[in-house]
């Protein structure tokens, strides 16, 4: 299996950053158009950002990650153009793909650099997507689009992981704990998410599970794990997911922990909630509290993260062919979906078409672009 037709491009699709000072607001004012966040919330945001110089890891570790793509893919033989766009920042999506159009794409298989379900992670990546389409075709561009499915417990992702575990805790003394770590996100958000609900907690708990037991296994001993989360943004009235990293790596030390680990198993690579939120805060507090802290690599541009990758825009496409290939998994949920059901994970602001799905509607060329189909 090493063909990706019927498909001629490959799409990275991420969630952007600001480059430089200047970009750093009017990225946060993007990010968070229509959800009420006063300038001075975005203001001490903005901090995190300047704290490193007003740029964002994001896009340094896009590049990588697409360069890794396109070396593994003409490995394989498959030289197909690996372009990258973004959801909140340039290169914008819409713009990649009008340039990709000229430059002969017509059929794009598309991996989103989220591995989870929720709107966040998945349908709101879908509904820029479906935006962008819509506004080529009110410019006379027709193109397909699909994705690769939800990748948290393919096989290459989660080595990566258990891979950076082992290296943390063999830094640490033994009998150190692992805290796994994803962004947190509203409950609510996770109460929709997948088709039957809480997929965003349960995806993160299943990986976990096997990671861990694979690092214990390496290491000859049974690695304790709690999954926590950061990046808290919303109003204090709102419930979000718990409990915060701080909080947790409190809590351990209160205990007598040794160490505590901390695995960004939520992030694929650096984002600013990895090293601000978690080298920075949560650093920040071990320290405080003399508590032995190491961070564990993401997954970045480990080989068999991208070679998982790969081995998945090779399973889509042979499903576009018609084919049944092995979908491999580890865990217990199995292998996720490609084309998404009608309401996963839905929008509860509003109804926005979204790509990828059972309830998408391809435009119509020369339709003016609309915020919504539906």
């Amino acid at each position: 299996m090493t063909s990706l037709a019927p498909y001629d491009t490959v799409l990275l699709l991420s969630f952007g950053g600001p480059e430089q000072p200047a970009d750093v607001l009017p990225f946060l004012r993007e990010v968070t158009r229509g959800r009420g966040i006063s300038e001075d919330r975005l203001a001490r945001v903005a901090e995190h950002y300047h704290y490193f110089g007003g740029r964002s890891p994001i896009n340094e570790h896009n590049r990588a990650l697409q360069g890794a793509l396109q070396g593994e893919l003409n490995r394989r033989g498959c030289p197909l153009p690996v372009l990258w766009g973004n959801r909140n920042w340039h290169p914008y999506v819409v713009d990649v793909l009008r340039q990709g159009y000229a430059d002969g794409a017509r059929r794009v298989l598309t991996i989103l650099t989220s591995a989870y379900s929720s709107y966040s992670s998945c349908r709101q990546y879908r509904e820029d997507l479906a935006q962008a389409l819509i506004t080529l075709a009110g410019e006379g561009i027709s193109l397909s689009v699909d994705k690769i499915r939800h990748y948290y417990n393919h096989p290459g992702f989660a080595q990566a992981n258990v891979d950076a575990t082992v290296a943390a805790l063999q830094a640490l003394p033994d009998g150190a704990h692992v805290v796994f770590v994803t962004h947190s996100v509203p409950d609510a958000m996770d109460e929709a998410a997948g088709p039957a609900g809480h997929a965003y907690t349960e995806q993160h708990r299943d990986l976990a599970a096997v990671v861990a037991a694979d690092a214990g296994a390496r290491l000859g001993r049974v690695v304790p794990w709690q999954l926590a989360y950061c990046s808290r943004s919303g109003p204090a009235g709102q419930s979000w997911l718990e409990p915060d990293v701080g909080d947790h790596l409190r809590g351990l030390h209160a205990v007598g922990a040794p160490g505590a680990a901390v695995v960004p198993i939520g992030f694929v690579s650096d984002h600013m909630e990895v090293v601000y939120d978690l080298d920075t805060e949560a650093k920040a507090v071990a320290d405080e509290l003399g508590l032995p802290f190491a961070r564990a690599a993401t997954a970045g541009t480990h080989p068999r993260f991208v070679g998982g990758l790969v081995d998945l825009l090779q399973e889509q496409a042979a499903i576009a062919r018609g084919e049944q290939p092995p979908a491999p998994s580890v865990g217990a949920r199995g292998a996720s979906h490609s084309v998404c059901p009608a309401g996963c994970c839905r929008n509860h602001r509003e109804e926005r078409p979204a790509a990828c799905g059972t309830d998408w509607t391809p435009p119509v060329l020369g339709q003016p672009a609309t915020a919504s189909t539906s």
